[in-house]
């Protein structure tokens, strides 16, 4: 049996891609991050399935699960928040599996930050104010950054940032980040995007930790730096939709 790796999106039951649906419904063994996944995410499965709480698991005993599932010839989903493509360790997951000669797929989710952006009603890419989004994470206790991602470099771009897995470092962040964006560089923080303990902060890199720290946020958060977040920011017209753009020449 293939090992589905399955994105669970930011945590709502309805915001699961129909595919991914489809496959709990269809799971024998369901292998999820109970820590990021609002428990109604896991109605879709059906009656009598095995469920497996990654919370206190390690990589190998996570593979384990996975490979035992896969031997007693039964259907396994592995549940991943946010989509699979960011910090969800699929690769060295399905590192290990192949190791095991176990096939594998994956099927994508609605990743954090567009959940979060969404929530906000925000455009995180505005013409002519910025065009680039850069995703990352900060260095806590974590794995090491590479050489050259560091948050000034991002940072010195302009471009919207979304950081990941840093929410407990904020304060340390946005004194980083004021030195590139300025301290009136608009900021939101969303916790638990799209489920029912859902928070939305909004204010600026010299205000926010204060903020972050009075809701006594300590994970499942985003948060999005940059001039495109401002409630009344203007941009100019969009080419692809500009009146003045020529639509007379015929498509190949």
């Amino acid at each position: 049996m293939t090992v589905h790796f399955v994105g669970a999106g930011p945590g709502a039951a309805d915001l699961l891609t129909v595919r991914a649906v489809r496959l709990l419904e269809g799971a024998d063994v369901v292998v999820y991050a109970g820590t990021y996944l609002d428990d109604e995410v896991l109605s879709h499965c059906r009656e009598g399935v095995r469920l497996v709480d990654t919370q206190d698991l390690d990589l190998d005993r996570i593979t384990a699960e996975l490979v035992d599932a896969h031997a007693a010839g039964l259907a396994v989903v592995r549940l991943c928040s946010g989509d699979p493509s960011l910090y969800s360790a699929v690769h060295e997951q399905a590192r290990r599996l192949d190791a095991h000669g176990v096939p594998w797929d994956v099927t994508p989710g609605v990743p954090a930050y567009a959940a979060a952006a969404a929530v906000l009603g925000a455009e995180l890419t505005v013409p002519e104010v910025v065009q680039s989004v850069v995703l990352t994470r900060t260095q806590a206790r974590s794995t090491a950054m590479p050489q050259g991602e560091s948050l000034a470099a991002f940072a010195a771009t302009g471009a919207t940032l979304a950081l990941h897995l840093a929410i407990t470092r904020t304060r340390a962040l946005a004194a980083e980040l004021a030195a590139s964006y300025g301290e009136d560089c608009p900021v939101a923080v969303v916790a638990h995007a799209s489920q029912p303990r859902e928070v939305v902060l909004r204010g600026t890199l010299g205000d926010i930790a204060d903020q972050v720290e009075a809701a006594g946020l300590r994970q499942a958060a985003v948060i999005l730096v940059g001039r495109a977040l401002a409630e009344d920011v203007r941009g100019s017209e969009s080419y692809l939709y500009d009146a003045a753009r020529d639509r007379s020449a015929k498509r190949g």
